[in-house]
């Protein structure tokens, strides 16, 4: 078994969508990135890419790379499932941690689950996606930005 860490932040923009877990959130400010921004998505590839001891996502979807504008993060976490596949790495479960004042993401995190378990082809309860605040310290606690942990861990195939 291979254990992956992951950490992401964005900070936030006016006039740009809210996505997370690849839900989009009714907000007045959006996260600014190359892509869609999506921190808990983010994070949960570099988890796993971790695990595998693979390269990060800006080795694999670098910000320089006009194909990746305002692309959605779900498809990227799709292509980061498929490089493990390949390698006949099976993903036994991932838990990620949102970190902002607002907004509430708790609505919306069966959307989330639903949205990484058929993308990873892994069950959602296998899939744990919470949230804190940073009780008003730092660029998180003066709501600049949001930020993801995650944690995941993979396993070789057994072809037996």
């Amino acid at each position: 078994m291979y254990i992956g860490f992951g950490y992401d932040v964005h900070r936030f923009k006016k006039s740009r969508r809210l996505i997370l877990g690849g839900v989009e959130i009714a907000s007045p400010k959006g996260l600014n990135g190359h892509s869609d921004a999506d921190v808990l998505i983010h994070a949960l590839m570099d988890a796993l890419l971790g695990a595998a001891g693979l390269n990060d996502i800006g080795h694999f979807f670098p910000n320089t790379d006009p194909k990746y504008k305002n692309i959605s993060s779900i498809s990227l976490l799709e292509f980061v499932y498929k490089e493990l596949k390949k390698r006949n790495l099976f993903i036994n479960n991932v838990d990620v941690t949102v970190i902002a004042e607002a907004p509430k993401i708790y609505p919306f995190i069966d959307e989330m689950k639903e949205n990484i378990s058929k993308t990873i082809k892994l069950e959602k309860e296998r899939i744990g996606i919470k949230a804190t605040t940073n009780e008003k310290m730092g660029f998180l606690g003066r709501e600049e930005g949001m930020a993801a942990m995650a944690v995941a861990s993979i396993s070789p195939v057994c072809n037996k």
